[in-house]
């Protein structure tokens, strides 16, 4: 038998969270769970741009849903609601987010302790992933595990989103905000504070403790207008943003996750995009590592959907290939460091060769 499993809203990530399911061995889609009453009624396959029917409908009764008693939720709305995860983790169901949550310190001391609360009460366990902050800090670990006397890790994001300039999670970045505006660093650090998490993350699974937390920002403005789909960018305002969240022990960072995210090469000054993930580690030796992504498929036949496909599939995979590992986890907030090594155990296929 396998892990019955409930998709939790039906968006981007879930648009590449239940083909993950569905194509998993182990796994097995019972429910799905839809806030708009449209989408009440609606097979899965539709609402997420599967050819094939799944035989599961969408209801926005949640009673109904935990009354099924699956194994695990695959939390994926674009915000954590801690009133709705708290109540999925009560009832004795295990939760799998990529939703802005990893450790929650994000979430603030009295939050996070009744996600804690919740979960301990059920009996259940919460983990978040995603790619950036997720599993990106994973990946920094274990490299750093061919290094000894080490100074510092730098994990690095580096792309060019004016492709998704018009998706759901830019909208709080600040784009297209004026040159020197005094509260734009302020309102950044809020709404990148899930990475405040992959801080946590990183820390103890590198077993160190942090004195303080930084973040650093960094602008750079277009040099001309920039009429990108869903969000036009005025000549002079914000369209590049590099942004460094850095652990400090000893008045020195540590560890840092270091994200850069442009509109274009337009900028000034400049800020090159490297396209791709980066891990940096001082110590003895010394490690770099990146982290290339691209498609399957020729390039040439690929639109905007189909790389902001991609993007949604790294964010997705993460947290359903964990869900065997958080099923028998002790119930609780865990991370990447209390899990067993992740990874797409069982999705190796046999391909022809020419």
């Amino acid at each position: 038998m396998g892990y019955r499993i409930v998709q939790w809203t039906t968006g981007n990530v879930a648009r590449q969270a239940v083909p993950a399911v569905l194509d998993h061995p182990d796994l097995e889609l019972v429910g799905c769970y839809a806030h708009s009453s449209e989408k009440v009624g609606q097979d899965v396959a539709d609402l997420v741009g599967l050819a094939r029917p799944t035989g599961v409908v969408a209801t926005d009764d949640v009673d109904a849903l935990l009354s099924e008693a699956p194994d695990c939720v695959i939390y994926t709305p674009l915000h954590f609601d801690v009133a709705e995860a708290s109540r999925i983790l009560g009832s004795g169901v295990n939760v799998v987010t990529s939703a802005e949550f990893l450790s929650g310190r994000s979430l603030g001391a009295e939050d996070r302790a009744t996600v804690e609360a919740a979960a301990r009460a059920g009996g259940a366990s919460i983990f978040g992933s995603g790619m950036n902050p997720g599993f990106a800090q994973l990946i920094a670990a274990v490299t750093a595990g061919i290094s000894t006397n080490i100074g510092s890790i730098r994990v690095s994001e580096s792309v060019d989103v004016s492709m998704f300039a018009g998706d759901g999670n830019m909208d709080e970045l600040g784009w297209g905000r004026p040159r020197d505006d005094p509260r734009h660093a302020d309102d950044l650090q809020r709404a990148t504070r899930v990475f405040d998490d992959g801080l946590d993350v990183l820390a103890e699974l590198m077993g160190v403790a942090l004195d303080e937390r930084r973040c650093v920002v960094e602008f750079a403005y277009a040099v001309h207008d920039l009429d990108l789909p869903g969000r036009p960018i005025p000549a002079g305002t914000v369209a590049g943003i590099d942004l460094r969240w850095q652990g400090v022990v000893g008045g020195s960072p540590v560890l840092e996750l270091h994200q850069r995210w442009v509109m274009g090469r337009d900028l000034d000054p400049p800020m090159p995009a490297e396209h791709g993930y980066v891990v940096e580690v001082q110590g003895e030796p010394n490690l770099r590592v990146k982290l290339d992504i691209w498609p399957h498929q020729d390039l040439s036949s690929m639109g905007p959907d189909d790389f902001h496909g991609i993007g949604m599939a790294i964010t997705a995979l993460p947290v359903v290939n964990a869900i065997p590992a958080v099923v028998a986890a002790e119930p609780g907030i865990r991370t990447y460091a209390q899990l067993p090594v992740v990874t797409s155990s069982g999705r190796i296929v046999a391909r022809l060769t020419q």
